[in-house]
């Protein structure tokens, strides 16, 4: 029995023909790979465009009982997206739930192979293998020294262990917060403000930053303002994220 990111062996049949996704980005990967076994995904899947799935509402709150209505052979999540109460809840009614742990790049392309060969069944599509091959080549930019936003009122950072630190990392932005205690600390724009970055990264998800919302709270700094699914999401967007974010990291000015 093949066993997920997290260990649990998970009981997925041997051919796999209904798949519901409650993770946006592994939404997009079972869409753009095998899209005749997506049969459900939550309100906030938005890619890819025109996405025609059966709704179960969101990561933190899904449907629990129209998923089970979906007879799915298999759920995908992610342990940081995703709450433990309702994983459970899934298993103990019978359903395979396969759950993905993600936070550094190699991490999201070896997680994401697994879990299309042994969850759903599906060979690797070539958009991994062109992401893997881009990631491998990727050479970092000046090295700048960064906080980087995911929302304000109250203000949230990333902090140690994530995704989108690594991505950054690897394009040459050192994250100032990577040494807290917490993944997503809280913390006052004053402190910000004053931490010895020279650089804030601003992306357009979680939290819709945008020119005229955000880069005014850090007179002085230079503010990049980049795609939140090139900087968070792991899937088909890898293969495009460097290059992208390259770009819009070498845009950043002061506002």
């Amino acid at each position: 029995m093949p066993r997920d990111d997290t260990g649990y062996a998970v009981p997925v049949p041997e051919r796999v023909r209904r798949v519901v996704s409650i993770v946006p980005s592994l939404t997009e990967t079972v869409a753009v790979t095998a899209p005749e076994l997506l049969v459900g995904a939550t309100d906030w899947c938005t890619r890819p465009e025109g996405l025609d799935v059966a709704r179960v509402r969101g990561t933190k709150n899904p449907d629990l009982e129209r998923i089970a209505g979906l007879r799915p052979d298999v759920v995908l999540g992610n342990t940081e997206e995703n709450r433990p109460a309702d994983v459970a809840a899934m298993r103990a009614a019978g359903i395979p739930v396969w759950m993905t742990e993600i936070r550094t790049v190699d991490e999201a392309l070896a997680s994401l192979r697994r879990m299309l060969a042994e969850a759903c069944r599906v060979p690797a599509p070539g958009w991994l293998d062109e992401a893997s091959r881009v990631w491998a080549d990727v050479s970092p930019g000046a090295p700048r020294r960064a906080v980087i936003p995911i929302w304000r009122r109250p203000w949230m950072v990333v902090g140690r262990d994530t995704f989108a630190g690594d991505v950054l990392r690897r394009l040459g932005v050192s994250n100032v917060y990577a040494g807290h205690p917490d993944r997503y600390p809280k913390v006052p724009l004053d402190e910000l403000n004053a931490v010895g970055a020279d650089l804030v990264v601003l992306p357009d998800e979680p939290y819709a930053f945008t020119g005229d919302d955000g880069p005014e709270s850090f007179p002085g700094l230079d503010v990049a303002l980049v795609s939140g699914r090139f900087l968070t999401w792991y899937g088909p967007s890898m293969a495009d994220a460097p290059p992208a974010l390259s770009r819009q990291l070498a845009g950043a000015r002061a506002y």
